[in-house]
């Protein structure tokens, strides 16, 4: 197979002038090389050009850079509004997760791995609460506990604050079902809900955090759904639905869906269906269980 060598770098002008060669409309040049100078050409074109030609195909003359740099944008306010609701749930499921562990086991539990279904995935923890504290060491509250405590150990509450979302999530995720199922009460949803919503929201935490496109994009995560909310799991209305659920549905959540419907007006070229939302997807967020 024969393979094929790098594209030469093109600068901001020439880069626009590949564009209208590749049949994209650019109405606004001078516009188009600010936006080009600003976020890459691989990042805008590449992703958001996605499904606005045929693969391996040049544009039909109809698309516009505009089209492309609304969905762009579009894209960045969207993470930024689930970024938030994301932060509400991972602090209240560290706060939440240590109340229940340490009040049954103690806050040093977290070490026994009888406590929990798989030894050798307590051990994979074990080790990176070692990493995590080694690499904290200089940390105030670290030292406040190595050297004023009788026990050369941190507690699990502490722990919490240094470890990631997603290795609070594998810790439930090893939990006995017994504790599962009791813990998962305080959401009010079954434990295998819980565990798979959260470890869903934890993959979509890491892409906002890392500015990837969830517009038009397949997640590589499928939460687990109700049969009655028949959307698209590999989608972030999916996820949306996951968040409702774990977040009360009060004045901060409506004023979300209010800014979200705000939001689809100001950008009209995106496609909803991207990104898994249904005509009554308003009705699914505010009023649905």
């Amino acid at each position: 197979m024969d393979l094929k060598n790098h594209q030469p770098p093109l600068n901001v002008e020439e880069q626009v002038e590949n564009l209208k060669e590749v049949g994209l409309v650019v109405k606004n040049e001078e516009y188009a090389k600010s936006i080009l100078n600003d976020i890459s050409y691989f990042r805008l074109v590449k992703g958001y050009g996605l499904g606005l030609k045929k693969r391996n195909s040049n544009f039909d003359g109809t698309v516009t850079f505009e089209h492309i740099a609304q969905l762009y944008f579009f894209d960045a306010n969207l993470r930024q509004l689930i970024s938030v609701l994301v932060e509400k749930i991972e602090i209240n499921f560290r706060c939440r997760l240590c109340n229940y562990f340490c009040c049954k086991y103690g806050v040093t539990g977290y070490e026994n791995s009888s406590y929990f279904k798989c030894e050798q995935y307590h051990n994979e923890f074990m080790e990176e609460v070692d990493k995590v504290i080694l690499r904290n060491r200089n940390s105030p509250f670290v030292k406040n506990f190595q050297n004023n405590y009788s026990e050369d150990k941190l507690p699990f509450y502490a722990v919490s604050e240094l470890t990631s979302f997603g290795t609070m999530s594998k810790f439930y995720k090893n939990m006995i079902n017994s504790d599962k199922k009791e813990f998962a009460k305080n959401y009010g949803v079954g434990y295998t809900y819980l565990e798979s919503w959260i470890e869903h929201i934890v993959t979509v935490r890491n892409l906002c955090a890392h500015y990837n496109r969830i517009y038009n994009f397949k997640l590589p995560n499928r939460p687990m759904l109700y049969n009655h909310d028949n959307v698209n799991p590999n989608t972030i209305f999916a996820t949306l639905l996951c968040i409702k659920r774990l977040l009360p549905r009060d004045k901060h959540w409506i004023e979300f869906a209010d800014t979200l419907e705000i939001l689809f007006e100001k950008y009209p070229d995106v496609d909803k269906l991207c990104i898994g939302f249904p005509q009554d997807w308003y009705n699914k967020l505010i009023n649905e269980k």
